[in-house]
């Protein structure tokens, strides 16, 4: 079976190979961590943390490690927080040896030079000239119209006009001509689609316990330098939760880290929101008590996807920040408890917030408590205890395994090897996954001299990874 390379069918992995392949590319790894992270610095209890986790999960995924064909050994853990993703490497180009028609499957056969082959569907590449008849160059957008595609669209003839270029005449004589890299790229063999998927949304995650030490950089280099903010944003996405040491202790700063992302995320409570002890508080979060572990607004249709937090200034006493990692926790449900697990991953519950802030609003919602993709994969937790409306649209007979389902989840959210607690300092800012990451706060005193004060703010991850993309780009072409 012939596919591209970024698709190749991988060859047996010989036992023998695996611990010398191992040691060699975990040496690699933490090497390449040293100089990642040369401005946007881990602390050093994170990194070894960080690197403990790592190996923990290598040694969970030997059973799936392979040799490419024809490559050296390149064996890359699923959840390295610094993977590289496939656009971050300056790859070879592979030449086309040659391409032939298959008219009964109406698809292009392209044989590349090092051997291995991919099948493009006729109708694909036509509906993806990448001339300007087709498309408006100034805007990277298909002009051509799908009412106008012939759909069953044969061929007249194709050339491989040098070893990079294929050219493709069709039945009306239009010419459409494609680079070998960008085919190569959108194969689609199922390695080659997993691999762009990942390019394009860096979905593999660093999964994390009680272990965990809060991976750090600095507020001012994050600001001042794409390379920090490229680790900073890849280490938010992969771990989900980044710590910025050094941000001034004044209002302003979570919109000032917004700006060198893009925009925030506009909520009923403003662009941005004061977290500290208010008169009729019109949020849980703005009292002094103990705050439940929680994930951020599910009240919205959408719940935003990242959050800031930064301390302005901290209470005498008490107020310590938690924060559990709700995608790992939700794996324990599935395999401790399938039955929780598949409750709450199907039953759509109710959530409610109303109130007077940035204006006046009633919001209401229907989300599951455990969001999965069409894959099974956990992709968001929405999940508020404060904001879970008394009304829940469900049979009355499945009311009660709701309640059992999410009480099993919700106690594996306080085990102790689940959960992370840490103190926030004046100039401290934690930026996290709201989607993945479930966090809360202990109970806390002040006095006048200590009147705890935070400032947060909202992003959504299209924004996030807009950002993160562009980043990753900068600083590839500038290395």
């Amino acid at each position: 079976m012939w596919i591209s390379r970024d698709g190749s069918s991988c060859a047996p992995f010989h036992p023998a190979l695996l611990d010398v392949s191992l040691r060699k590319v975990l040496a690699r790894m933490w090497t390449r961590i040293g100089r990642c992270f040369s401005l946007a610095k881990l602390n050093h209890k994170g990194c070894w943390s960080l690197q403990q986790l790592v190996q923990r999960e290598w040694s969970q995924q030997k059973a799936h490690f392979c040799l490419t064909s024809g490559q050296h050994s390149k064996i890359q853990s699923l959840a390295s927080p610094l993977s590289e993703a496939p656009s971050s490497r300056k790859s070879r180009s592979v030449g086309i040896s040659h391409v032939c028609t298959l008219k009964h499957d109406r698809q292009l056969q392209v044989q590349w030079e090092d051997g291995s082959s991919s099948l493009y569907p006729l109708v694909w590449l036509r509906d993806n000239c990448q001339c300007p008849q087709c498309v408006l160059q100034s805007a990277r957008a298909r002009s051509l119209q799908l009412s106008k595609l012939d759909i069953d669209t044969g061929v007249d003839r194709v050339l491989v006009n040098e070893p990079t270029k294929v050219s493709v005449v069709w039945p009306d004589q239009h010419t459409s001509e494609y680079d070998a890299d960008w085919l190569k790229r959108r194969c689609f063999s199922t390695m080659a689609r997993q691999a762009m998927r990942e390019e394009l949304f860096l979905n593999k995650r660093v999964y994390w316990g009680s272990e965990l030490q809060i991976p750090t950089a600095s507020f001012q280099e994050v600001l001042q330098d794409d390379k920090a903010a490229l680790d900073w944003l890849t280490m938010l996405r992969r771990v989900g939760i980044v710590y910025l040491k050094g941000a001034p202790q004044e209002k302003g700063q979570v919109a000032k880290l917004s700006e060198r992302i893009g925009y925030l995320r506009l909520t009923f409570y403003g662009h941005t929101f004061e977290v500290q002890d208010k008169l009729d508080a019109n949020n849980l979060a703005y009292t002094s008590g103990d705050l439940s572990l929680h994930t951020d607004y599910p009240a919205l249709q959408h719940p935003p996807g990242v959050q800031f937090l930064h301390c302005l200034q901290q209470a005498k006493e008490g107020g310590e920040s938690e924060v559990v990692d709700g995608f790992q926790v939700a794996q324990q449900l599935r395999q401790k408890n399938p039955e929780a697990f598949r409750t709450l991953s199907s039953l759509v519950v109710d959530f409610t917030d109303t109130g007077v802030d940035y204006c006046d609003f009633a919001i209401q919602s229907k989300h599951r408590i455990i969001e999965v993709d069409g894959d099974g994969h956990v992709v968001r937790i929405n999940y508020n205890n404060a904001t879970r409306d008394s009304v829940l649209d469900l049979p009355v007979q499945h009311v009660q395994p709701f309640y059992a389902s999410l009480k099993a989840y919700v106690n594996l959210l306080y085990q102790p090897e689940n959960l992370v607690t840490y103190r926030m300092e004046p100039g401290d800012m934690v930026t996290f996954d709201n989607w993945r990451l479930l966090h809360g706060r202990k109970r806390y005193s002040s006095d006048p001299g200590h009147l705890r004060h935070l400032e947060g703010a909202y992003l959504d991850w299209d924004v996030v990874m807009s950002r993160l993309r562009i980043l990753r780009k900068a600083v590839h072409e500038d290395a």
